[in-house]
């Protein structure tokens, strides 16, 4: 037996399953794991994935310690999160440290969608910049995003918005030189939200889900939206950024903002 699908987040395990394997079967792999994996002191079941704009998924208990909250490290940094309460990706681990390589010295950065602050805390905490703003909806994200910024010691740099990007972002007056968009797999671009927000020549970096023969979707919809904003744009580079389901993926392009 084999679980479909295995996510290590620090001390927690999250295993998938078949529907046809039975839950006995699945604690006794689950012990297994915790005995051939001696840094892991949970391990929980994925019930349902991530859905809504707040991106909850559901999980159940099945060996180790009885708790949903990781302690997880990446790329200098540490975080506190409930797995099911707060999206997060391991995957997009490398993702995180390809963006903050790219931030330069002085720099101000606003991260939408910003979550536990993962990526607002991997650019303050790696490079000289001047300032992360990082705005989430969810209460709950917020809460451990302030735990997150303590323990990695970016108070000074770092500042947090709760609430909805659509209201919040347009009452930040300031302009930025570069927007992080890890948006939700939702139909709205909120484009319209970010062009106002970044400086002339910064640079937006927009995140997509489409299957491979549809990927010219998203330079179509980026281009229409820069029309509506008036603004003149050139996409740099569009990559693959993982995959999220059978053939389809997380795209991220990356937009200079020229005018």
């Amino acid at each position: 037996m084999k679980a479909l699908g295995t996510d290590i987040l620090g001390n927690i395990a999250i295993l998938k399953f078949g529907r046809e394997i039975k839950t006995i079967e699945k604690k006794k792999f689950a012990e297994n794991f915790l005995e051939e994996h001696k840094n892991v002191t949970t391990v929980l079941e994925k019930t349902d994935k991530f859905k809504g704009r707040l991106r909850i998924q559901k999980t159940k208990f099945l060996a180790g310690l009885n708790t949903k909250e990781v302690l997880y490290k990446e790329n200098n940094c540490i975080f506190r999160f409930n797995v099911d309460t707060c999206y997060f990706s391991p995957r997009l681990a490398s993702e995180r440290k390809e963006l903050s390589s790219k931030v330069r010295k002085n720099e101000n950065i606003l991260v939408m969608f910003g979550g536990i602050a993962v990526y607002a805390i991997v650019i303050a905490k790696n490079q000289k910049v001047a300032r992360v703003v990082s705005v989430e909806i969810s209460r709950e994200c917020n809460r451990y995003a302030k735990i997150n910024i303590k323990k990695n010691k970016v108070e000074n740099i770092v500042e947090l918005i709760q609430g909805d990007v659509k209201k919040k972002v347009p009452l930040i007056r300031e302009k930025f030189d570069r927007i992080i968009m890890p948006r939700p797999n939702l139909k709205d671009s909120f484009l319209d939200v970010a062009f106002p927000r970044v400086k002339r020549n910064g640079i937006i970096y927009y995140y997509g889900f489409y299957k491979e023969k549809d990927k010219g979707e998203l330079k179509e919809l980026i281009e229409n939206e820069a029309k509506r904003a008036r603004k003149k744009i050139k996409i740099l580079r569009i990559k693959k950024a993982g995959d999220i389901a059978p053939y389809k993926f997380r795209y991220r392009a990356d937009v200079k903002v020229l005018s």
